[in-house]
């Protein structure tokens, strides 16, 4: 069902709990329509929260690493107006120490796919939706910042989120003219699975105010890499 054109609509790929799910949970606190999607039929937090939502969370099915349903969810998209598209899926990988000179080639390829690859597979494949005053928006991570790499560990997944930076700039620069802001978002160290029990911040500390940046950026053309307080954070 379409959204009335006075309500904004957001999607959030990646969103049946965690970072997602909150961004979801957040946007229609807000009064927009969202979209969550998950990867399979199981139910999760999202399908409770889409219950009570009174039909402003809608949920779509899509696994970001085979083509064919991404393919699939554009083609069910087809009319809708994205006011934000958002792409949150990623997954962690091994040891915190573990080396990239160690990590098992199978592992490295699943995490680049569905961090780093994926992604962009979706971002390409949606971002016609999104009008100009829209929003093209994907979770990176201040662990994708190459200058602040001053320790190490988490290699692997840090590598990811750097090679996402790096196409998401390549996509922002075959675009010179385009009018919409788009944005990757560094949220901080949080209290998620993927996160650990160890972060430094909830989910409530990061996600209101990682919303509120992006929707401060609405608007404002170009690349912006920022995080949850709006800072920008150095390649």
């Amino acid at each position: 069902m379409l959204s009335p054109a006075s309500t904004p609509t957001a999607l959030i790929v990646g969103a049946s709990r965690g970072l997602g799910y909150a961004m979801v949970e957040e946007y229609s606190k807000r009064g927009w329509s969202v979209i969550g999607t998950v990867r399979g039929d199981q139910p999760t937090p999202l399908h409770d929260l889409a219950a009570r939502a009174d039909g402003r969370v809608e949920i779509e099915t899509v696994d970001i690493n085979i083509p064919h349903q991404i393919a699939e969810l554009r083609a069910r998209l087809e009319g809708r107006r994205l006011e934000l598209l958002f792409m949150n899926a990623g997954v962690a990988s091994g040891r915190p120490d573990e080396t990239v000179a160690e990590v098992a080639t199978e592992e490295f390829v699943r995490v680049m796919v569905t961090n780093a690859l994926s992604p962009m597979r979706v971002l390409e494949a949606l971002q016609d939706l999104v009008p100009s005053q829209g929003t093209l928006g994907v979770m990176s991570s201040g662990q994708g910042s190459v200058a602040n790499n001053t320790t190490g560990m988490r290699e692997v997944y840090r590598g990811t989120k750097a090679a996402l930076n790096t196409f998401m700039r390549s996509f922002a620069a075959r675009r010179p003219n385009d009018p919409r802001a788009m944005v990757l978002m560094a949220p901080g160290w949080v209290r998620t699975d993927l996160g650990g029990a160890e972060a430094r911040l909830t989910i409530e500390d990061s996600v209101p105010k990682l919303v509120r940046v992006l929707m401060d950026v609405q608007g404002k053309a170009g690349l912006h890499y920022l995080d949850y307080l709006g800072r920008p954070v150095p390649w």
